[in-house]
């Protein structure tokens, strides 16, 4: 009877958790099948969902459709042409390194998200549910309702039929070996584009799809949570190895079942609060970790980066940074009221510097820079807590920080590219979804006490300015020595060719965590040096999405360490701190993502190139595909035709 009844307590978990799970399972069949075909990992994935949502909210809703018509315009049509728009999108950028591909996915993540909320505003829309409520049958007493069975239902249909598709059919078998060898496949007689097209369209449709359900599920449309859904996906990809789609689904309900019976596990227990949520990033980060390496090999052809510009100090450089530095000495008696913006500003110097060092002199790539700065903002909070003095408190604070990134750099010592940023990305979330909550960090609610120094008048707001200025001079000229040292040889090694480097002697492991470790404590410096400008900080302060902003600003900012930490600050801080208009970060964070797009199809090109290079590739696959087609008609045996 015991048994019984402690069945009867997790079947309401359970079916919370395959219900979820099938939608987690339906968004990760879409996104292993568009990168399985493409080389293209879809960071936007989620907000093509939560397009796909709005758009379903507005014609039911507003304009009173049906729901099944509003359900079709919003999964296929939306779908559709966002595949065919996908599609171009990953041709253009099957010709760059894996670094701008994630890039430029992230652009597109942030353009989407920031276009739908200028379109349909910042708060939660509540979704008008058009499934029935109503129990379809009971388990031991616990009802199952009808939306519940008709989601399972949808997500095993489309797993069972996508996996059908890639076994028994024509397209299906050809959208397994396109990536493989797409000239090969263009022997046979199938056009490599239509059959990436074809599985863009399909693969768009099923976020659409993952997106509406979702939302039905949650009876609430927010822009942020939907787009964010395919950070909860990650784990059920994981799962599949990013490449197999049953595995995928299978592994969406996994995560979606151990979610919700953590969810019923950790009751009462307060210190594991948070947890439940976070399950898709602890699978992700095993999985990344424990995988076989052969199963963490990236889709599609490498393709090596364009090598950064030479002479980190060259004239242009040497003159620019001397500019910037004249202009740094004056503003603070030109700017008037506007000098704390300034100020704010050289703090993000110093993390721009961290990421650049990290990204453009090493190759490596991080999506969870800001969780650093977080790190290193609680820490000084909590030191000067203890009495510390504020120097020492900062400078520890940023020393603490530098195992952080060392563990960060275990992953990078197996992984690289894709799966180094998304492990990255999975700390990131991580350390915001479950670690700000602990008392050790934020705690729920709480306000951490900061302040400025309190000596030689230094917690004025002109007197903090300069010595924020002293200490970003002091970060710039540290990127300069590392650059122009042996281990700044060894990161542009790094980046462009690890394996030479290794056959060298190199030990890129060591190298690999030494860059981490660098680039976690300026980011853990800048976090402190943030969190000193107020009086207090709280979770809201270090909000986990900046660190995919930063990526993107970084990048629209120029490929030379030193320039980019300068002129990204001035585009992420200073620029919107003198617009009042209270959307003008919305249209700054859209601009953003389009030239994050933009910059990384022309990593490897100029925009000329890139257009002539897509049109010859048209004209060379509709030639091929007419040349294939009179071979295989002259080989056919007289006679054969009746």
């Amino acid at each position: 009877m015991r048994n019984v009844c402690a069945v009867r307590d997790y079947l309401p978990y359970l079916i919370i958790g395959i219900t979820s799970g099938s939608i987690y399972g339906l968004s990760a069949m879409g996104l292993v099948l568009t990168y399985k075909t493409s080389g293209v990992f879809n960071l936007a994935h989620g907000a093509v969902g939560a397009a796909a949502a709005y758009t379903f909210v507005e014609l039911r809703q507003e304009r009173g459709m049906a729901w099944p018509v509003a359900a079709g315009i919003s999964v296929l049509v939306l779908g559709v042409l966002v595949g065919l728009i996908m599609e171009r999108l990953a041709a253009g950028l099957a010709g760059v390194s894996t670094a701008y591909r994630i890039v430029a996915t992230v652009g597109l993540l942030l353009g989407i998200l920031a276009l739908l909320r200028l379109i349909f505003g910042l708060e939660l829309i509540f979704f008008d549910t058009f499934l029935s409520r109503e129990p379809a049958f009971t388990v031991q007493g616990v009802r199952v309702s009808i939306d519940s069975v008709v989601i399972f239902i949808v997500g095993a249909v489309a797993a069972v039929c996508l996996s059908l598709l890639f076994r028994a059919t024509r397209i299906g078998r050809a959208m397994r070996a396109v990536v493989d060898d797409p000239q090969l496949l263009d022997l046979t007689g199938e056009n490599p584009t239509a059959v990436r097209r074809c599985a863009w369209m399909i693969g768009t449709c099923f976020a659409a799809l993952s997106g509406v359900l979702f939302a039905e599920v949650q009876q609430g449309v927010d822009a942020v949570l939907l787009s964010f859904l395919v950070i909860q996906t990650l784990g059920a990809a994981a799962i599949g190895a990013f490449t197999s789609l049953p595995r995928a689904y299978v592994g969406g309900i996994i995560v979606g079942v151990l979610q919700a019976l953590t969810s019923k596990m950790i009751t009462g227990h307060e210190a594991l609060n948070g947890l439940d949520s976070n399950v898709p990033f602890v699978i992700l980060l095993l999985a990344l970790i424990f995988l076989p390496r052969k199963h963490l090999v990236e889709v599609g052809a490498f393709v090596k980066a364009k090598a950064a510009p030479s002479g980190l100090m060259g004239p242009q450089t040497r003159i620019f940074v001397f500019g910037a530095l004249m202009v740094g000495l004056i503003v603070p008696f030109v700017v008037g009221s506007k000098l704390p913006i300034w100020t704010s500003a050289l703090t993000q110097v110093v993390l721009f510097a961290s990421l650049g060092l990290l990204v453009q002199s090493s190759g490596q790539i991080s999506l969870s820079q800001w969780g650093f700065a977080a790190v290193g903002g609680v820490a000084f909070a909590h030191l000067l807590g203890h009495g510390l003095p504020w120097v020492a408190a900062v400078l520890l604070a940023a020393f603490i920080t530098v195992p952080v990134g060392a563990l960060i750099s275990l992953p990078a010592i197996r992984l690289s590219g894709l799966y180094l940023g998304l492990a990255t990305l999975g700390f990131g979330v991580l350390l915001a979804g479950f670690f700000y909550q602990k008392s050790f960090f934020f705690g729920v609610g709480a306000q951490l006490a900061t302040r400025r120094p309190n000596f030689l008048g230094l917690d004025s707001d002109r007197g903090f300015y300069y010595l924020l200025l002293a200490v970003a001079s002091l970060v710039l000229l540290l990127i300069v020595t590392v650059e122009r040292s042996r281990l700044g040889r060894l990161l542009r090694g790094l980046a462009d060719s690890p394996t030479a480097l290794s056959t060298l002697g190199t030990n890129i492991n060591q190298t690999r965590m030494i860059v981490f470790s660098i680039s976690a404590f300026l980011a853990g410096l800048a976090g402190a040096l943030y969190s000193s400008m107020f009086g207090s900080i709280n979770i809201d302060t270090f909000n986990y999405i900046v660190s995919i902003q930063v990526l993107a600003v970084l990048v629209v900012s120029g490929r030379n360490t030193l320039t980019s930490s300068i002129i990204a600050p001035v585009l992420f801080v200073v620029i919107p701190g003198y617009i009042s208009n209270p959307t003008f970060a919305l249209y700054q964070q859209l601009a953003f993502g389009i030239f994050a797009v933009v910059v990384a199809l022309l990593s490897q090109t100029s925009l000329r190139e890139c257009l002539a290079r897509l049109d010859r590739g048209q004209e060379r696959e509709s030639r091929k595909a007419s040349t294939t087609a009179d071979r295989l008609a002259q080989l056919t045996p007289i006679g054969s035709h009746r």
